[in-house]
């Protein structure tokens, strides 16, 4: 497809939890570099849908990755009552992940039809990401899919049916590496609409990196003094009884390292909710910043996590992941070496592994090089037909 000669085509980023900001910065970051010939090819809309909408699940992040303020808020948000995970493990209300989803398509789709953009990108798997691709699609708006391809096998798990929903009806899959690429293809996607081109995340890690590791650590830690937990999964937090089991595993590895906790809302919720508190040893932190958390990150001696993004971060960074998952979407990190899958009764174990110096250091990924941002920038300016033009958008 082609915009009107001499028009600039106009680009919708969606944006509607945390963990979609870091992918979506490498992209806007591409789009407005230095040196470009023209100036931005595109002229780019953030959208927020408002999934994720307080300041420390959301607008803390915008200065850190370098992103401006939206320039358009859906408001879409909490309708009221329990926690209800959507990728992220979101506000959704009574209605939960239905309404939420519903809510965001209707939005998504009233702003479309009043201001129509050339191509929506979506990214990841939050409930705000499907929304979003049905509204484009069903407005036959063209979708991009940031983060396509990704498999964990376990259909329980609502960020899988998202993603695979997602990349079922994008015109533009970008897949973060060439494994996930070819999964896609043989899945029955044209091989003009996949393209590998690497990890978003992984670009904006490094763009940051230097500032990150010059934040000050919270009171008490030192570098390489400490591990960092992270738990907002629903099949690990929802329920009291699996809950409990992680504390007794996370109390375990606390008796051999210290560990710092930044507690998820959601998870917060359900400790308090449950009768629940993390163990001795552990460090409760309130969410941080984008750039405080990979600063955290950065000088651990280790991560436990259940989040895909930390175990890409955790890869790139070469430190040693225990991932409290029975599968994950993201083999590669496993294949690299450094992430292993980790059952509660075994973190204290695999803790003492890092410790002992026995635990493997992470193979470099090919095209997790920071050059994410301009590769899917090749391939949205070949779909679109766009040249870049000196008028004003």
């Amino acid at each position: 497809m082609s915009p009107s000669p001499g028009r600039r085509p106009v680009l919708h980023l969606v944006a509607a939890a945390r963990p979609n900001l870091p992918k979506l910065a490498a992209l806007w970051h591409a789009l407005h570099e230095d040196g470009l010939p023209a100036g931005p090819p595109c002229r780019v809309v953030l959208l927020h849908t408002g999934q994720h909408a307080d300041p420390a699940m959301f607008g803390d992040h915008l200065a850190d990755l370098g992103l401006p303020e939206p320039h358009v808020s859906l408001g879409v948000a909490s309708g009221g009552g329990g926690v209800a995970s959507g990728g992220g493990g979101v506000p959704a209300g009574a209605d939960g992940h239905a309404g939420l989803t519903a809510r965001t398509l209707l939005a998504c789709a009233a702003h479309w039809r009043a201001h129509r953009p050339d191509l929506v990108v979506v990214a990841g798997d939050v409930n705000g990401t499907l929304a979003a691709a049905l509204a484009a699609r069903q407005l036959a708006l063209p979708v991009a899919h940031l983060e396509a391809g990704l498999r964990c096998g376990d259909r329980a798990m609502p960020e899988e049916i998202n993603r695979r929903a997602v990349d079922a009806i994008s015109d533009l899959l970008w897949a973060p590496d060439e494994a996930t690429a070819a999964r896609l293809l043989a899945e029955g996607h044209p091989p003009g609409a996949v393209r590998a081109v690497g990890n978003a995340m992984i670009d904006s890690l490094l763009r940051n990196l230097d500032a990150a590791r010059a934040r000050p650590l919270p009171a008490g830690l030192a570098p390489g003094g400490y591990g960092v937990v992270t738990l907002h999964r629903a099949a690990n937090v929802d329920d009291a009884a699996t809950l409990a089991a992680l504390l007794g595993g996370i109390a375990a590895a606390a008796r051999r390292l210290p560990l710092a906790w930044p507690l998820h809302p959601r998870t917060a919720a359900r400790l308090a909710a449950f009768g629940l508190a993390p163990p001795p040893g552990v460090l409760a932190l309130p969410p941080l910043g984008y750039r405080d958390f990979l600063g955290l990150l950065a000088r651990a001696r280790l991560v436990a996590t259940d989040s895909g993004g930390v175990q890409e971060e955790a890869t790139a960074l070469d430190l040693p992941c225990l991932t409290l998952r029975p599968s994950t979407e993201r083999p590669v990190t496993l294949a690299a070496g450094s992430n292993r899958l980790v059952r509660p009764e075994g973190l204290a174990a695999a803790v003492a592994a890092v410790l002992a110096g026995v635990w493997p250091r992470a193979r470099p990924i090919p095209l997790w090089d920071g050059g994410a941002g301009r590769r899917m920038r090749a391939h949205l300016l070949e779909f679109l037909g766009a040249e870049p033009v000196r008028s004003a958008a």
